[in-house]
């Protein structure tokens, strides 16, 4: 659930981030073919790149440290069946919204198709012409949609001519992606913006079919005089559903030089970043012993490449990270493990909030057996990274490792792993 929740969140990220920058960098441009194949690109993008992990190393200078056996603490947790965690909530509200959406959309195919089957079909020009009352000029998919038709008035030649660009660019085909687009994303509001863009440039491509053999003056008198409210259901391109004006002023702008085409090259460095920020992790090339699947933790290791990690300890001795005789507790592991287990507990808030995992703690055993530098490299949140902590500063002392006969700093790393049954 967890991991579903965290998609989302990225995924939005970068459906916001992309739709501001084709706004603010690109919206603008003539080139709208590109726009348009920009515009899906990042869209698709913004679904895959959060599902990525790639492993990038790092070179370590130190060679491994001291690690521990894992601890493991777990309680069973007995919640009544009717609450539910924060998580649960959240979840279930994003399940309503895309059951509704789903539903919104289902409705919204089947009631095109009910009223395509009660129209009058027609081929003229290679396209199919349903004819309805009901109908306002669009587009469905390879249908032209016409509440008459009269192929001998000119406005009606150039209503067909804008609509027969929808239906040969597969311009429904794009808002049926983008439907699918707002059911994952029914809670972000950029993802309607994104929506807005991509109709905005398929109209802009179907006006500049109809003016290159019509004149623009007499065009845009036809879309003021057609101005109609909504855009019809959802995959349907209406002949004119909004930004009547935009669409006049971009219609009489210049088209946009070919040294702007640069702009476009922007892109790249931004997917680029959008791909380091989430689908990257920055593991030491130790670690990198096998592919990682989406999802997986990998832990990191520590060691004096570590900018966090001490070289001397209280002493001013070198602290080592690997040494001919590893530190033990007093009476051994057995006495270790039942000091962990009287003292360690699973914090309450990590119980209500549903937490599991594993923290990572690093401390280091001095010379005369204290226990000092403990630091958490890895954790969990919800009040555990505190217990383990809290546990490790009041251990017993220990038994300093040793090189070369004579005590020594040692580094070590303790994995205690918050387990709920």
């Amino acid at each position: 659930m967890n991991l579903i929740l965290t998609y989302l969140i990225e995924a939005s990220i970068c459906v916001g981030i992309t739709v501001l920058f084709y706004r603010v960098v690109l919206s603008g441009l003539t080139f709208f073919s590109l726009n348009r194949v920009l515009l899906i690109a990042m869209l698709l993008l913004s679904f895959i790149i959060p599902l990525l992990s790639i492993q990038i190393g790092i070179a370590s200078l130190s060679t491994a440290e001291i690690i521990l056996p894992e601890f493991l603490v777990g309680n069973v947790v007995k919640r009544d069946s009717a609450s539910f965690t924060w998580q649960e909530i959240v979840f279930l509200t994003y399940l309503a919204g895309v059951v509704f959406m789903s539903v919104y959309l289902i409705l919204g195919y089947f009631t095109s198709q009910r009223m395509i089957g009660k129209s009058k079909l027609l081929r003229y020009q290679n396209y199919w012409i349903a004819v309805h009352p009901e109908f306002i000029p669009a587009s469905f998919f390879d249908y032209i949609l016409l509440p008459d038709f009269d192929p001998n008035r000119t406005d009606q030649r150039q209503i067909i001519l804008h609509e027969s660009v929808h239906v040969r660019l597969k311009h429904s085909w794009d808002l049926l992606l983008i439907q699918f687009a707002k059911i994952i994303f029914w809670f972000n509001p950029l993802i309607y913006q994104f929506e807005k863009s991509l109709r905005e440039v398929h109209e802009y491509q179907a006006d500049r079919g109809v003016t290159s053999s019509y004149s623009r003056k007499e065009y845009s008198g036809l879309l003021l005089q057609l101005i109609t409210r909504g855009q019809g259901w959802h995959f349907m391109n209406n002949f004119n559903q909004f930004q009547t004006k935009k669409r006049i002023i971009m219609m009489s702008k210049p088209e946009s030089q070919k040294k702007e085409l640069r702009r476009f090259l922007l892109a790249i460095p931004l997917f680029a970043a959008l791909f380091f920020v989430f689908s990257c992790e920055i593991t030491p090339e130790e670690e990198m012993d096998g592919p990682m699947m989406a999802g997986e933790v990998k832990e990191v290791k520590i060691g004096p490449a570590n900018i966090q990690a001490r070289t001397l300890g209280k002493d001013g001795d070198p602290i080592f990270d690997v040494v001919e005789t590893q530190p033990e507790p007093q009476g051994g592991m057995a006495a270790w493990n039942a000091y962990l287990s009287e003292n360690l507990s699973y914090p309450a808030q990590a119980k209500s909030e549903g937490i599991e995992g594993t923290v990572i703690v690093v401390f280091v055993v001095n010379t005369d057996g204290t226990i000092s530098d403990v630091e958490v490299l890895r954790g969990i949140g919800g009040g555990a990274d505190e217990e383990a902590v809290r546990v490790v500063e009041n251990a017993p002392n220990w038994i300093s490792g040793k090189q070369k006969d004579n005590p020594v700093n040692t580094r070590m790393r303790l994995p205690i792993r918050f387990k709920l049954s």
